[in-house]
């Protein structure tokens, strides 16, 4: 018989049914049919989508159905009325064209007789359609009535899967099961799940009904207690929070533009519904506002002389620093209106750069806060969150302005080196605004979205090392450089200021222990190594807690600390005060180099073998030195036969340059003439003097060039106990910086190319200069010098 497949709905045995046809093989079947018993098998797809069918794509189990009806709609389309007769599976597909054309076997439905669990069965469903149907509320009562009176158990199967609203998977399962037992069951499961969906469905219903009905009864009484307040003559919140905020407003003496932005969004939250998440925002917005010090300040204490004293009593040294904010003083007692300066403090951890701005804010009578930038990743940090996002604050700049309460405070932006940036922007960048005295004046925090002015404000800003600070923010700042400290004022910072703190945080009186100068200068040269004072003060720490220790345990009424017994208290001297090599060697000459916690020596060793010529470079050194070392061999080979050295040394001899403590790397244009000076007195077999330390690059054709951190570099040669230093010429301007009682001890040697190293450093013997004539006698000109190069006292 001509088969019709169906797309999206299943036909049942006793089912009556509607189907619109439209597909022209469709029509040509049910075109056959109406010749030929209007019987049709009407079978379902697997893929609704599918527009030609062919045997995979259809079920092989469907109904075999009587047409009833048939109408021609416009468009080509018949409307179909088919009630389902009996089951059917295909055995072959005849034809595909004009229509699908199959054979087919009926399938008579599978029952025992007499069955009790059939019978069983049969009720279970019935009682269960009837809930079905009482808790969906899309069956009519009616039906019931028809399925009760039903007495085949594969008739009442298959009408009552007919009514429900089944997946066309289970539709399928079930109109596939022979079985009327296996049918039966497969519908009793399938109800009892679509039971407990609409039982869910009820709970969610009813629960969604509650909270309506509560919220309505709650808008109810709310309006009726404003009613009752508004008779009695009483405010509500809402009313009194909005008056308390008018009135704050007026007090707060805003400026007119603040002033009506303010008056603009109280109005706004006054119209708002109370329960809405942007009430909450706009009055945080209001609180904001209302507590910025937009024109509350502090006065400033201009009298130089107090401040110098209270600038003096909190630091020693630090000489330039304090005479750039006397400075300042003295220009606001002239100028009234002043920008606020921008300084930044660079230098090593520990010389005092953070409680320096302290100690100004102190002088000046100022309020002092401190923001650490380490870390800082995000630009919101700085400027703030819009107020579209949940949760925005102002930024930590207009944060902490409100903290201090006034508009010129001594800010202080600690580690301004360490910031770094990510996705979510750059925070340096945002910093520009706030460091620009022509722009601070109207610095916009994207949560407060007005101009804030902060050209009142005293920026001080510090950092460990200067190149780590874009370029665009040095160009807005004062640079200070403090370097680190000397032997003689590290004496005074701890006897002065750091020894009576520990004292008294370690609840000791001043005459319970005694520490002599001697015993503090053992503590600088041999229990401590460093630019700053932190260390210095931590080694003190721990002499007071042990002397602290013996007179809690009643070993001691009072402790005298000693050089001779420094160690008792804080064990074996961890370094060997003068590194300066102990005896003059060849190969071995001691450079100076800059870190980021000051200044270091730095020795370099040579040492030759027979080979083929190679150099070799160790010691954890970066790109800059391997190049020096290139260029010094190179020099030292030009000029080998003034040295003494054979012309063909470098074909049978290997050399080898190392800078000892390898595990540190090593980079920087600081080594040239010390690896050069190491390579001709290895190669010339010359001792090198011990007391002389030297820093500077070099060129292939010997020239020195000027280098930085002369005065780091200069006081860590000091302190390992070198005599003469020798310097670039072009350096001679750096030698201001070094502190008078250290340049006191100290001889400078300035040159200009290598020709004036080698002569002084190298002993022994004269370089020969048969063949170098323009550097005839160098040992005889550097004997005879300017005094502008040789002289101490221009030094």
């Amino acid at each position: 018989m001509p088969m019709l497949p169906l797309r999206g709905v299943l036909v049942f045995p006793y089912m009556i049914i509607h189907l619109d046809v439209g597909r022209e093989k469709s029509i040509n079947a049910i075109d056959e049919a109406m010749l030929n018993k209007r019987e049709i098998f009407l079978a379902m797809q697997k893929e609704a989508q599918t527009d030609e069918p062919t045997s995979d794509d259809i079920y092989q189990v469907g109904t075999i159905a009587e047409i009833k009806q048939l109408l021609k709609l416009p468009g080509g389309t018949i409307r179909v009325l088919v009630e389902g007769l009996y089951r059917a599976r295909i055995e072959n597909y005849l034809s595909y064209e004009p229509f699908i054309k199959v054979g087919v076997i009926k399938e008579e439905d599978k029952i025992e007789k007499d069955d009790p669990e059939v019978e069983a069965l049969m009720r279970n469903l019935i009682s269960q359609f009837e809930q079905y149907v009482k808790m969906s509320k899309k069956i009519p009562p009616e039906t019931v009535v028809s399925v009760i009176t039903l007495e085949e158990p594969g008739r009442l199967a298959d009408v009552v899967a007919s009514h429900l609203n089944l997946k066309l998977s289970d539709r399928q399962s079930i109109l596939e099961a022979i079985s009327v037992k296996i049918r039966l069951e497969g519908l009793c499961t399938i109800l009892a799940k679509e039971m407990e969906i609409l039982e869910l469905e009820r709970k969610i219903n009813l629960r969604v009904r509650k909270q309506m009905e509560k919220t309505q009864k709650e808008y109810y009484l709310r309006e009726q207690l404003k009613a009752i307040q508004k008779e009695l003559g009483d405010k509500d919140d809402r009313i009194a929070e909005a008056d308390e905020l008018r009135e704050r407003i007026r007090k707060a003496k805003l400026p007119k533009d603040i002033h009506e932005r303010a008056l603009r969004e109280l109005e706004r939250l006054e119209k708002m519904p109370p329960m809405v998440a942007e009430a909450m925002v706009v009055r945080n917005y209001l609180d904001w506002l209302l507590d910025l010090p937009w024109n509350k300040e502090t006065k400033d204490r201009l009298d130089i002389n107090v401040a110098e004293e209270i600038l003096n009593e909190d630091h020693y040294g630090l000489v330039t620093v304090k005479e750039r904010i006397l400075e300042y003083l003295a220009i606001r007692q002239l100028a009234k209106k002043m920008k606020g300066p921008i300084l930044c403090f660079v230098g090593p951890p520990g010389v005092g750069k953070t409680s320096l701005a302290k100690s100004i804010a102190r002088a000046l009578e100022r309020k002092f806060i401190r923001m650490s930038l380490g870390g800082v990743r995000d630009e919101a940090e700085i400027r703030g969150h819009r107020r579209t996002y949940v949760g925005s604050m102002p930024g930590r700049i207009v944060q902490n302005i409100k903290l201090a309460g006034s508009k010129n405070p001594v800010f202080l932006l600690d580690e301004i080196d360490k910031m770094s940036s990510d996705f979510r922007g750059d925070p340096s960048s945002a910093l520009l605004e706030v460091l620009d005295p022509e722009q601070n004046s109207t610095f916009s925090d994207h949560f407060i979205e007005a101009p804030f002015d902060l050209s009142k404000v005293m920026f001080i800003t510090t950092a460990n090392v200067q190149y780590n600070i874009p370029r665009p923010l040095q160009d807005r700042m004062e640079i200070i450089t403090i370097s680190g400290y000397t032997e003689e004022e590290k004496l005074n910072i701890a006897m002065k200021y750091l020894l009576p703190k520990q004292i008294k945080e370690h609840g000791l009186k001043v005459e319970q222990i005694t520490v002599s100068e001697n015993a503090v200068r053992a503590i600088i040269r041999e229990y401590t190594r460093e630019a700053g004072v932190r260390s210095l003060e931590r080694s003190l720490a721990t002499l007071c807690r042990k002397v602290a220790r013996d007179i809690v345990a009643g070993k001691v009424q009072e402790a005298k600390v000693s050089a001779q017994n420094i160690s008792q208290f804080l064990g074996i001297a961890k370094y060997r005060f003068g590194l300066a090599e102990k005896e003059n060697q060849i190969g071995v000459v001691t450079g100076m180099a800059w870190t980021e916690v000051g200044g270091e020596i730095l020795t370099v060793e040579v040492q030759s073998h027979k080979g083929k010529g190679r150099i070799t470079l160790t010691g954890q050194l970066g790109d800059v030195m391997k190049e020096s070392a290139q260029a010094g061999f190179t020099y030292i080979r030009s000029i080998a036969p003034q040295l003494g050295i054979a012309e063909d040394f470098y074909e049978n001899t290997d050399i080898h340059v190392h800078v000892p403590e390898g595990a540190i790397p090593k980079d920087g244009p600081s080594a040239g003439i010390t690896m050069a000076t190491a390579i001709a007195s290895e190669l010339s077999r010359r001792k090198v003097r011990r007391d002389i330390a030297m820093t500077g690059e070099i060129t292939l054709r010997g020239r020195v060039l000027p280098v930085g951190g002369i005065k780091e570099k200069v006081l860590a040669a000091h302190r390992a106990g070198c005599k003469t230093i020798i310097l670039p010429a072009e350096n001679k301007k750096d030698l201001e910086d070094i502190p008078a009682n250290v340049s006191r001890k100290l001889k400078f040697v300035l040159v200009e190319s290598m020709d004036e190293v080698l002569p002084v450093v190298l002993l022994e013997q004269e370089i020969k200069t048969e063949d170098r004539p323009e550097i005839a006698d160098l040992a005889h000109v550097m004997s005879h010098q300017e005094p502008e190069r040789t002289s101490h006292a221009d030094c």
